[in-house]
C-alpha cells in the first residue's frame, strides 16, 4: 500500500502555497486513529497531496474560509461537504479502499497502479470540493446536484493538459469500472442521489472524449465508449466548458488559474516527451 501510494503521479507536482491574500483554502492531516492507515497519512502528508488540491482550488474567489480534511472516519468508507463548518472530508478508509482496488501492474486499458490512485484521490477532493463552491458561491444547479458535482470535478480534472488527463481520468473510470463489477443494482440505488455507477462511468469518458476525441479516441475505438454515445460528447462536454465558464467565471482569479495549469503543464507536458 505505502509503495503504491509513494509514487502517486499527483504527488510530484510542486506544491508551493498560493499568494497569502488568495488563500481561503485551509488543510488538515488529521492523524488516523486505525494503526492500518499510518502509511496512508505519512505518505500523503510527505507528498503534500492536499497542498495541491489546494493550488487547483486557489483561482476560486470564496466568501469565506474552505477546509480539507483527510482523517479517520471509524471504518466508515465515505467523503462529504459539511456545510455549517465549511469543511471537505475524506476518510482514510476512502483511500484505503481506492489503495486495495488498485492493480498491481499496468492494465489492458493503459491504467497504472499510480494513476489507480491518483485519479480518484484527486476526483472524491474535487467533487465534494464542488459541493462547496455551489453552497459558497450560491451556484444555481437544474438537475440533481451529485450529477452536478461529477461533471464539474471531471471537467477540473480536464484542465491541466492531455497527460494528465489521460492519466487522472483513466484512474477514476478504473475505479468505477471496478466498482460496477462489485455492485448489484436495486431499486434503493436506482433510487439514490447519486447517478448509478455504470452511468457515472459513461458519462465521465464522454466528457473526456468530448474535450479532445484526438488524446481520447481510444475509448471509442477500444469500446470502452459506444459510438451511439459519442456521436453527441463533443456537444456535452461543451455544454459543460459553457456553463462551468458562465457560472464560476466571475468567481474565478484568471492570472491564477494560468499559473496553476502551467504548474501542471511544466510537469506532465514535460514526462510525456
Amino acid at each position: 500500500m505505502l509503495a503504491l501510494l509513494a509514487t502517486c503521479v499527483l504527488a510530484s507536482v510542486p506544491g508551493s502555497a498560493p499568494a497569502a491574500q488568495r488563500v481561503r483554502v485551509s488543510i488538515a492531516y488529521v492523524e488516523p486513529k486505525a494503526a492500518e492507515h499510518a502509511a496512508i497519512y505519512e505518505a500523503l502528508k510527505t507528498r503534500r497531496i492536499l497542498e495541491q488540491i489546494r493550488d487547483v482550488l486557489s483561482p476560486y474567489r470564496l466568501p469565506r474560509k474552505l477546509t480539507l480534511k483527510l482523517e479517520g472516519c471509524d471504518g466508515v468508507d465515505n467523503a462529504w461537504y459539511e456545510p455549517e463548518e465549511g469543511v471537505v472530508t475524506v476518510c482514510y478508509e476512502y483511500i484505503a479502499h481506492v489503495v486495495r482496488d488498485a492493480p498491481r501492474e499496468t492494465t489492458p486499458a493503459g491504467v497504472t497502479p499510480d494513476d489507480a490512485i491518483v485519479g480518484p484521490a484527486a476526483e472524491v477532493f474535487l467533487h465534494e470540493a464542488a459541493h462547496a463552491l455551489f453552497d459558497l458561491l450560491r451556484i444555481p444547479l437544474l438537475g440533481p446536484e451529485e450529477a452536478a458535482a461529477d461533471q464539474v470535478a471531471a471537467h477540473m480534472l480536464l484542465q491541466f493538459g492531455p497527460a494528465f488527463a489521460r492519466r487522472a481520468i483513466g484512474g477514476v473510470a478504473y475505479m468505477y469500472a471496478t466498482q460496477a463489477k462489485q455492485e448489484k443494482p436495486d431499486a434503493k440505488a436506482a433510487a439514490g442521489t447519486h447517478p448509478l455507477t455504470p452511468q457515472r462511468f459513461y458519462s465521465l469518458l464522454c466528457l473526456a472524449y468530448g474535450s479532445d476525441p484526438r488524446a481520447f479516441g481510444d475509448v471509442v475505438s477500444k469500446g470502452y465508449l459506444p459510438q451511439s454515445r459519442a456521436d453527441v460528447c463533443e456537444e456535452e462536454y461543451a455544454q459543460v466548458d459553457f456553463a462551468v465558464k458562465a457560472l464560476f467565471g466571475p468567481h474565478t482569479d484568471k492570472a491564477q488559474r494560468k499559473k496553476v495549469r502551467a504548474k501542471f503543464l511544466r510537469k506532465f507536458e514535460g514526462d510525456a516527451r
